[in-house]
């Protein structure tokens, strides 16, 4: 899909400047790199839902507390509210996320006419852009959630979601504009990556930039010194005193 809206030649431009920098990413941090998931398309859904704004390690802890107190989603549906909030309590803003969860449970469950919330499966059998709707016309579900869960579920279907450290490196890199949402850019990013990559080449590059993100590309005082895309990047050249800053 080539959701953009720069000319032919500026888009050829940053499409090959994305595999560069892709490619660069890949080695520096060793990918091939493992899915660190391994939980079915629902379950990481509603993981997904509960890393808003969270720290991992506290999301994590709330999905295990979550599904210790309730085995099924049936029941996490179907519980009382209160009991549902005290188990995400390791999160944030768990009085949001309870109701919220709950909603999404019943809506899946409408939808696929059934007395228990569908598996999700059957969204394998879809091209990934009617997949990402699907899940996108679920209220609570966003770009990145849906891209998360048809990803890093076992569906391993290459719908790539751009998080935070995803977003400041491309931004710093000039792939997308200063202007553009974290929301807004999963469209333009995705359109950079060739439409034969499978999961595993997708899931690489996200986590390449999300590593060099966590590891380079500080949100605050990055280490453009040592960045081994800083030849590509206007942001690193101005503030290294090798062009002006954007």
């Amino acid at each position: 899909m080539k959701a953009t809206s720069a000319p032919p030649a500026d888009f050829a431009l940053l499409q090959a400047k994305a595999l560069l920098v892709h490619e660069r990413l890949c080695q520096e941090y060793g990918a091939p790199f493992r899915f660190f998931s391994s939980k079915d398309a629902l379950s990481e859904l509603i993981s997904a839902l509960l890393s808003h704004r969270t720290k991992n390690a506290d999301s994590h802890r709330a999905y295990q507390q979550l599904i210790a107190a309730f085995p099924t989603w049936e029941q996490v549906r179907d519980a009382p509210l209160a009991e549902v909030e005290a188990a995400l309590k390791p999160c944030t803003w768990p009085e949001q996320k309870a109701p919220r969860i709950q909603a999404v449970l019943r809506e899946i469950s409408a939808r696929c006419g059934s007395e228990a919330p569908c598996a999700l499966d059957f969204l394998a059998e879809m091209p990934v852009a009617e997949a990402r709707a699907w899940l996108e016309t679920i209220p609570g579900v966003g770009r990145k959630t849906s891209a998360a869960t048809l990803l890093f579920s076992t569906l391993r279907i290459p719908a790539m979601p751009v998080d935070s450290h995803h977003h400041r490196v491309a931004q710093r890199l000039g792939l997308i504009g200063p202007k553009v949402s974290e929301a807004n850019s999963h469209a333009i990013l995705e359109s950079f990556l060739p439409p034969d990559w499978d999961a595993q080449q997708v899931y690489d590059h996200h986590e390449a930039f999300m590593f060099h993100g966590q590891k380079c590309c500080y949100f605050s005082g990055p280490a453009c010194g040592r960045c081994v895309v800083l030849d590509q990047c206007p942001f690193g050249q101005g503030r290294m005193g090798k062009g002006s800053e954007q």
